[in-house]
């Protein structure tokens, strides 16, 4: 059951993350036909676009999250249990030793960050440390870890960089239409019925439903990796209890007040306590138990 499921999810993601191209090439396609009549155009501008944002998003992600939620970084001798976790972790996962951070709120939660296994962080809350026992510390590190040693976190953030991209190009289209209009001394394109159809399907996909389909490819992508890393951890502890122990509590816990909203697809549970919605970033918690007690 457990290498099953962390087949299937590996499979899942690749999908997801094929119809994130798919989607962000649509896009740039409408995008270029409503602005030159080219749809290559606008596929040009968006692959530029994505590769730009990507490199300049890549060069210290791990600092620029931590900075969002307001985490101190720590060392050894701050705290020797959770730093001693996540080292076991590490060495059990055989990816390097992350950088370990604490964030000064009273609900228990958890991320991990970077731009891969070399240049990684984790993050605890102070509520976790608080709440949570040995084994539950391990089984949500172990989570993390994970995130780590299957490139989530460049998933992730892969994955907020076309959204952004496919966000920035519906604004830009948004604000084209509202403010200059379609070409109205175009005879041609006036007269032609089929011009009109193909244009006003642009404007509803770039405008509509590329943003909506990419908001739900990421969130398919957060819930598909969150459930793999759930598997993940179970496969480097040994011990699904630890994990689902942890869950139930953080479960019951209270919103986070230091959570960068940006950032809540990456916390073990969504920080703001959100659910039932199309657009949650993280599955039911019944779910991940479920699927943990029949590990």
């Amino acid at each position: 059951m457990l290498y099953q499921q962390i087949a299937r999810n590996k499979r899942k993601t690749v999908v997801v993350m094929a119809a994130f191209v798919i989607i962000l090439t649509l896009v740039g396609a409408g995008f270029g036909y409503l602005f030159s009549n080219t749809p290559w155009t606008g596929i040009f501008i968006a692959l530029i676009g994505s590769l730009t944002y990507l490199f300049l998003v890549m060069r210290d992600p791990a600092n620029m999250v931590m900075s969002l939620n307001h985490a101190q970084e720590i060392h050894e001798q701050d705290n020797p249990q959770l730093w001693h976790i996540v080292e076991d972790m590490a060495m059990v996962g055989r990816v390097p030793m992350p950088r370990v951070f604490i964030i000064n709120d009273p609900s228990p939660n958890a991320f991990a960050t970077g731009r891969d296994p070399d240049h990684s962080a984790v993050a605890v809350t102070q509520g976790l440390l608080d709440m949570m026992d040995r084994e539950e510390l391990e089984g949500v590190l172990g989570h993390e870890i994970s995130h780590i040693r299957n490139y989530d976190i460049r998933l992730s953030t892969i994955a907020v960089v076309l959204v952004g991209v496919i966000s920035f190009l519906s604004g830009l289209a948004s604000r084209f239409i509202w403010f200059g209009g379609s070409d109205d001394d175009d005879d041609n394109n006036n007269n032609n019925a089929f011009e009109m159809i193909f244009k006003v399907v642009a404007i509803v996909f770039v405008l509509i439903l590329g943003p909506l389909s990419a908001s739900l490819a990421q969130m398919a992508l957060s819930r598909n990796r969150e459930f793999l890393a759930d598997a993940s951890s179970v496969e480097l502890t040994r011990n699904p209890q630890g994990l689902i122990s942890a869950l139930e509590k953080i479960e019951g816990s209270q919103p986070m007040k230091q959570a960068d909203r940006s950032s809540s697809g990456m916390y073990i549970e969504n920080p703001f306590k959100h659910s039932g919605s199309l657009f949650d970033t993280h599955p039911p918690t019944a779910e991940r138990i479920k699927r943990l007690q029949q590990m």
